[in-house]
């Protein structure tokens, strides 16, 4: 049994719910690689071989060490070999159409890992935010854009079917993060090389709720409207 593991949901980020209600030392039991953000969205969270990165909106990676942290919103699991990967050139075109139509993913969660060079690749990283705080919607008008060339590095992430638009994002969900752990962030764009790697198909999805969290319990979002806005904040709204 492959399980995917996630705690939060992307409408509570939307809902503007951005305190923390799960550690790192507890998400950490659920999976070794991941991605997720920290309280107030506090940067992007690339989790590989266990081992917490954080990018912030200054472009600068941390080494998170302290499993007290808390984020609200995380996805992870841990990785076994399924389909291997073999990509002479990758970019956003073959990852979102070629790869889910080749692997049928439509209906199923999946995640993806990505090693090689890249000769371009376009990130976003958002800035931590105060209460009272902002929408995600609203952070992303306004973030912190990075572009990179000739870059050594690993894309991880996950694939949601479009019937779970809002609790995750729809589609792919990509993180990036260099070989020596200098740079990293959300990917908005890339052109990859030489790329290999491994695509996982799970058959389990847990979705763990922060019912203590009061903010959580009483928030609302505008139904209507958000997949649209989930779309603009994960930069997938052309």
């Amino acid at each position: 049994m492959k399980t995917l593991f996630e705690h939060g949901t992307l409408a509570t980020l939307m809902a503007a719910n951005l305190d923390g209600t799960i550690t790192l030392e507890e998400l950490l039991k659920h999976g070794s690689q991941g991605l997720g953000t920290f309280v107030g969205l506090d940067g992007e969270v690339v989790i590989l071989d266990g081992e917490v990165y954080q990018a912030v909106s200054s472009g600068k990676v941390n080494k998170i060490t302290d499993m007290k942290q808390k984020l609200p919103f995380a996805s992870v699991h841990f990785p076994e070999t399924q389909y291997r990967i073999q990509l002479d050139e990758g970019n956003f075109e073959i990852v979102n159409k070629e790869l889910p139509k080749k692997y049928e993913l439509q209906n199923v969660f999946a995640a993806i890992n990505l090693k090689g060079e890249f000769p371009f690749i376009h990130t976003r990283i958002a800035a931590k935010q105060v209460k009272p705080y902002p929408s995600l919607l609203e952070v992303a008008q306004d973030q912190a854009e990075f572009t990179y060339e000739n870059i050594k590095g690993t894309i991880v992430g996950y694939y949601a079917p479009e019937i779970f638009n809002s609790v995750t994002a729809g589609g792919w969900h990509l993180h990036f993060i260099s070989d020596d752990r200098q740079v990293a962030g959300h990917i908005l764009e890339f052109r990859g090389e030489n790329l290999t790697g491994n695509l996982e198909v799970f058959d389990t999805f847990e979705q763990h709720f922060p019912v203590e969290d009061q903010e959580f319990r009483r928030g609302t979002v505008n139904l209507e409207t958000l997949k649209a806005d989930i779309a603009a904040s994960e930069g997938n709204d052309d």
